[in-house]
């Protein structure tokens, strides 16, 4: 009896199992690290922030305007508000009213969350520095990390006028910063090649033949 069937049945097992095994996990190629999603070290929400207190990003973030870098905001850049705002409005509302039937001073409030960030720079409920300790680097976990043959420059996207929401996906309704493009060359080249020249820019010369969308130039994005 011939092998050729029992060879031909048991790959065609192999193929179905392969591609149900596939479709069932969260298959991506490799260096997609799309829907990434880490806990950070304190819980600061977007959503709150970019969301519904309608902050820029570029007033924490303000270094996408003049580097390569957006940069992660210091832990100054956070207290210039939290040293006044050190809880939520429901909870400084209701200490406060509770304080004026009481007849007496309201108490400060500390959110358990801005209790992290107080602790980590060393000051304690009065906002104080705590003797003999120093304060330490917030270890945010980056989200959105690029190969080192990549370099792409925040500065050029920004004086384009895109939206940081392009490149990073809804962020003003993410309670934790994710990863939602792939940033994959094939998806940066998309882009650029759907993208046309700025009607401001000077026009292409036969030494700089950019054609009519922006640059997909290796030498651009790799240097």
């Amino acid at each position: 009896m011939s092998s050729t069937p029992a060879l031909v049945l048991a790959g065609c097992i192999l193929t179905v199992g392969s591609i149900m095994i596939v479709s069932e996990s969260d298959f991506r190629p490799v260096g997609d690290h799309s829907g990434y999603e880490p806990t950070q070290p304190i819980e600061f929400s977007h959503r709150l922030h970019a969301g519904e207190l309608a902050m820029d990003c570029l007033a924490c973030h303000y270094g996408a305007e003049r580097s390569r870098h957006a940069g992660i905001p210091s832990a100054s850049v956070c207290m210039g508000c939290h040293r006044q705002v050190t809880a939520g409005s429901d909870a400084t509302t209701s200490e406060r009213l509770a304080a004026k039937r009481d007849g007496r001073e309201p108490k400060r409030i500390i959110s358990p969350k801005l209790r992290v960030l107080y602790e980590t720079l060393g000051l304690d409920d009065n906002l104080d520095p705590v003797p003999g300790v120093e304060p330490r680097p917030i270890q945010w976990i980056r989200v959105h990390d690029l190969p080192d043959y990549a370099a792409f420059d925040h500065r050029v996207h920004v004086a384009r006028g895109l939206a940081c929401q392009q490149c990073h996906g809804p962020v003003q309704t993410m309670e934790r910063v994710r990863q939602e493009a792939s940033l994959s060359m094939g998806w940066c080249m998309d882009c650029h090649r759907s993208s046309p020249v700025r009607a401001d820019s000077a026009p292409p010369s036969s030494e700089d033949p950019r054609g009519e969308h922006v640059s997909t130039d290796c030498a651009r994005c790799h240097y």
